[in-house]
Order: structure tokens, then C-alpha cells, then sequence
């Protein structure tokens, strides 16, 4: 799964744009580019795996996946995070 391309409306300048949503801060993140059109209309885009989300996305801020689809899901992103490198992260406290 950490190799699944997730796909994001891109912003002006570089930032994520967030929504809010019941679980808090959310980037809404899209498993094709065809769903985010759907969801944001003509929009430009940008894409990263999922690592690389986990990875970029600032403490407190969720990823929800394919929002308003009928299999909309928040990204377990902590659980990610506990796997990375065997269960050790680096620049943790």
C-alpha cells in the first residue's frame, strides 16, 4: 500500500489545501485522477505515493481518501508512520 498513488488538487502555491471535516483537519486525497475530477471539477492536480504523504503531511492533519465515494476512508497515517523502519522513526522524541 505504501506504493499506492494518491492523487490531490494542487494549490497555487506550494501547501496542502485542507478541508474540515468530522475527524478534524483533512487533505482529501484521490486513488485516480478521473475520482478527483469528480469531486473538485478541471482542477490542476499533482500525485505522490503514500509513503511520501505519511511522510509530508504536518502532525494533526488526516488524509481522507476518495471523500464523498462510497468507500471514503480516513489514512491510518500513524499506523503507517509505527511501520516505517521497522517500527522506529527517525527525528522522534
Amino acid at each position: 500500500m505504501r506504493l499506492a498513488r494518491l492523487y490531490f488538487q494542487r494549490p497555487d502555491e506550494p501547501a496542502f489545501l485542507v478541508s474540515e471535516t468530522e475527524h478534524g483537519p483533512a487533505l482529501p486525497v484521490f486513488t485516480s485522477s478521473e475520482r478527483l475530477a469528480l469531486f473538485a471539477g478541471p482542477r490542476g492536480w499533482a500525485s505522490t505515493t503514500v509513503e511520501n504523504l505519511v511522510e509530508l503531511l504536518p502532525e494533526g492533519l488526516c488524509a481522507l481518501v476518495d471523500p464523498l465515494g462510497p468507500r471514503a476512508f480516513v489514512l491510518d497515517t500513524e499506523a503507517l508512520q509505527s511501520t516505517d523502519g521497522q517500527g522506529e522513526r527517525s527525528g522522534g522524541a
